[in-house]
């Protein structure tokens, strides 16, 4: 069943992503000729005015056909009026914004109703901004405790700097070498408290051993956070820029090399881990598909020929030298594209077998 809910997922976020390319290319009067989901033999196919809607057998992608743009030969251009190619480039350009964007959307919504249900504390979410900065407990030996913070104490600010929430705690403590000095309030008690932290050795998430400054405590956090309807909207506002600064800032490191090839999960690690979510709860669910949500919008704008932001780059390349890239170059850069994309494929396939086998 979870296999099923997963395949589902990837599915929904794949029609979503197809739909923004769609309604933009129509909006511009651009002829669709095919909205698939999935690749390989057609098991549904339904002709809806000029446009055959169908669903493949594997549904692990999707693609829309529009009149004069394949990705599978950028030379097939096609100049009648209705046609991509007859667009002007900032035309093209939202077209090709548009299924991105869908992505980030569906990923907005999925987080607001998140909040709206009520979302418990996980690490799939940057819950730490919406705590208050009161201590609730302290680890083993903590030195808060041992330099005389106490459970219920109000953080207001450390080496003067201001505090607001518990992510705040945790971001200063790591600006200033040196004993720390926090004012706290206590029974409507102001008092100041220098707290010397330890270092030690952690992995962050991106699995990097960092030296990290701790203290010992953790927050007083409740079992569930709400929210009300606009503060649902900026929570919602909130997680989806987290989430694409994250995915933007992990395929960095995988590029530069500090995160190793390795970690690249494939498609068997997203169907995995979105099974294992759907029986977690509808909470888990719905912040691991707004992940993936957030994690397709990213990964089509990088700037790869046979992504939409591959597309995006001749584009605005035209719209700069007011030339059109060559039909000879657009068609070698888009074999590198397809054969880097291959590549990243197998790779995290091989990764995932590997991690099957333990």
């Amino acid at each position: 069943m979870g296999i099923f809910v997963a395949l589902l997922v990837l599915s929904f976020l794949i029609f979503f992503h197809e739909l923004g390319h769609f309604l933009a290319a129509r909006l511009f009067g651009v002829r669709v000729d095919v909205f698939s989901i999935g690749f390989g033999k057609k098991i549904f196919t339904k002709q809806i005015g000029q446009t055959e809607w169908s669903i493949s057998a594997i549904p692990l992608g999707g693609y829309v056909k529009m009149k004069g743009q394949d990705d599978s030969d950028p030379t097939a251009v096609n100049y009648d009026s209705d046609s991509y190619t007859r667009k002007r480039p900032w035309q093209r350009i939202i077209i090709l914004l548009a299924g991105p964007f869908a992505n980030f959307f569906v990923a907005f919504m999925l987080y607001f109703g998140a909040s709206q249900i009520g979302t418990y504390l996980s690490p799939l979410f940057n819950y730490s901004h919406y705590l208050p900065a009161t201590v609730g407990s302290f680890s083993d030996e903590s030195p808060a405790k041992k330099a005389g913070i106490e459970q219920g104490d109000r953080i207001v600010s450390i080496n003067s700097t201001p505090i607001n929430n518990w992510e705040d705690v945790g971001e200063t403590i790591q600006l200033f070498d040196g004993v720390l000095y926090f004012d706290i309030i206590r029974d409507n008690r102001q008092l100041n408290i220098g707290v010397e932290p330890i270092i030690k050795k952690q992995k962050n998430r991106f699995g990097e051993s960092v030296d990290r400054k701790l203290i010992g405590i953790a927050p007083d956090a409740p079992d569930e956070l709400t929210f009300s309807p606009m503060e649902g909207l900026a929570f919602a506002w909130n997680e989806t820029i987290h989430a694409s600064t994250l995915i933007f800032t992990s395929v960095q490191k995988l590029i530069s090399g500090d995160v190793p090839a390795n970690q690249l999960g494939g498609v068997v690690t997203i169907v995995d881990i979105t099974a294992k979510a759907s029986q977690s709860g509808i909470i888990a669910l719905l912040f691991f598909t707004a992940l993936i949500s957030v994690n397709l919008g990213v990964l089509n704008l990088l700037p790869i020929p046979a992504l939409d932001g591959g597309h995006i780059g001749f584009n605005l390349y035209e719209m700069i030298t007011g030339k059109t890239a060559s039909e000879e170059v657009m068609y070698r850069l888009t074999l590198v594209g397809w054969g880097l994309l291959l590549s990243l494929m197998l790779l995290g396939l091989y990764n995932d077998i590997n991690r099957l086998l333990g």
